[in-house]
């Protein structure tokens, strides 16, 4: 990847916090202005005024025409006179946020950007605008020409990698089978290894309490998780397990483990999102290209108040150029 090249940075949902947060990482970050928003001006505009200004819109049509020199950079993937209303779902938000989300993927696929930073989008505006993907990860693997993607969730504490994402726990038991357990821990491994860790340790958690208990409580970590982790350590991962999903993520955080691969949504956010929002980051692995966003949603309660806290979107940047310098085909 040519690291020279500028970052994507969708909007977000235009009623959330996404274009502020966008906003002032731009305004206080000054090593990131040659980065591209991806959205509306109008949008852009407001929420420029939100945090007191500080900032001028340099509406480019061409990657090339973007300069760090104190502009905010912005290629219109939608155009409006008003903006949408603050804190609240709309169809019209929903739409614009999701054509910059593929302009975005457009830019990335052909390689006039060294990644996308995505802010935070509002799964029932999708939704209202007639969409039908449950979130940013299901956008990007149809878009993104993926086959299977997993989330890596990341701090400076621990990182987790799901087997299953947006879906009820009934149906993440159903899909939690071989072939969802060999990719998540196939990415797991890519991921740690485009992170810069030369041989990451994978911990695979279990579905059940205690890991089944012997098969007391569930016997899927014997017929489906414990296999899976054999193939995957014949292939020379460091892959160990199955682990309780209790305990397994403290191990983590004290050095034992690179990687904890969870088995579905809440098992592996809350300990990722309890050390801190601000601090988390959301990467797509599987992608043919480099996609962070933060670890955190639209926050309609206090968007427009200019006191949305950028730090996750900070975060997801600096990691997103840390990804960008890593060779491709761990990634594939």
């Amino acid at each position: 990847m040519n690291t020279s090249l500028p970052l994507a940075v969708t909007m977000g949902d235009p009623s959330g916090i996404g274009p502020e947060i966008v906003a002032k990482t731009i305004l206080h970050r000054t090593d990131v202005r040659r980065s591209v928003v991806i959205g509306d001006t109008a949008v852009m505009e407001r929420a420029i005024a939100s945090i007191g200004g500080g900032l001028h819109l340099n509406e480019i049509h061409d990657i090339a025409d973007a300069k760090p020199d104190g502009a905010l950079n912005i290629l219109a993937a939608s155009r409006t006179e008003t903006p949408p209303a603050l804190g609240k779902v709309s169809a019209a938000s929903g739409r614009m946020a999701y054509d910059a989300i593929v302009a975005a993927i457009d830019l990335a696929r052909t390689g006039k950007v060294a990644g996308i930073v995505t802010a935070p989008i509002h799964k029932e505006a999708l939704a209202a605008a007639g969409l039908s993907y449950p979130g940013h990860t299901e956008i990007l693997a149809e878009k993104g020409g993926a086959g299977r993607v997993a989330m890596m969730l990341a701090n400076d504490d621990i990182r987790t990698v799901l087997v299953t994402i947006h879906c009820s726990l009934a149906d993440a038991i159903r899909r939690a089978d071989l072939p969802a357990q060999m990719s998540a821990i196939r990415l797991a491994h890519q991921g740690g290894c485009a992170l810069g860790i030369a041989r990451p340790r994978i911990a695979v958690a279990g579905l059940n309490p205690h890991a089944g208990e012997g098969g007391l409580f569930g016997d899927e970590e014997i017929r489906i998780i414990a296999p899976a982790i054999a193939a995957a350590r014949a292939e020379g991962i460091d892959a160990s397990g199955p682990w309780p999903g209790d305990t397994v993520f403290m191990q983590a955080r004290n050095g034992r483990f690179d990687v904890v691969v969870a088995q579905y949504h809440d098992q592996g956010l809350i300990p990722v999102k309890y050390l801190g929002l601000e601090r988390g980051v959301n990467i797509t692995l599987g992608l043919p290209f480099v996609r962070t966003s933060p670890d955190h949603g639209t926050a309609f309660d206090i968007a427009g108040r200019g006191i949305a806290d950028p730090g996750s979107l900070e975060t997801a940047i600096d990691y997103a150029r840390r990804l960008a310098k890593a060779p491709r085909d761990q990634e594939k």
